[in-house]
């Protein structure tokens, strides 16, 4: 009996010592990757500015192909929402718009998740071009994360958002320069 008594305050113990290194840890976040691409930078912008094209080299996006789509406006547009809702836990629901365009140059993304958790987030694409045929696409993503789900920062969910996003250009780059 003793033992259970002593486990049961071992365990909530732990919880209150997250629960006060949540209290002081950052809230904020955010990374970025990028990638050259074989093109000129008016053709990446091109394609990019669709949402819909994310389906063809975003991880994210093709974690479930079933899902339910919902489209709202014009696909490459200002307004322009890409929604999603799946009952894979890893895809969840959310959506996607399109908050501001500069031709060539960039493409300002807000995410807001609704499941597994709420959240806001930036993901803006920045197109450089390097030369005429050559542009180079920064990918980024920044949030934050509320008490005391932001604890998750403490275990370098960055790195996770970091491959996630080099992978997605990599895919990106083996479309565009076929």
């Amino acid at each position: 009996m003793h033992i259970i008594i002593y486990l049961l305050l071992g365990i909530i113990g732990l919880i209150g010592i997250f629960l006060i290194i949540a209290l002081f840890s950052r809230k904020n976040y955010g990374v970025q990757e990028e990638i050259t691409i074989q093109l000129p930078s008016n053709e990446v912008f091109d394609y990019l500015k669709h949402l819909t094209n994310q389906e063809q080299f975003s991880k994210w996006v093709m974690t479930d192909p079933a899902m339910k789509k919902t489209l709202t406006g014009v696909d490459g547009t200002i307004g322009f929402i890409y929604a999603w809702d799946s009952q894979n836990k890893q895809a969840g629901a959310g959506e996607q718009e399109i908050m501001g365009l500069e031709p060539s140059k960039f493409i300002d993304v807000e995410v807001r998740f609704l499941r597994p958790f709420k959240g806001i987030a930036k993901t803006p694409f920045t197109i450089q071009a390097l030369n005429e045929n050559e542009t180079r696409v920064i990918w980024g993503m920044s949030s934050k994360m509320a008490y005391p789900m932001n604890i998750m920062l403490l275990f370098k969910i960055e790195n996770i958002l970091a491959k996630d996003l080099k992978e997605s250009l990599n895919n990106l780059k083996v479309i565009l320069e076929k």
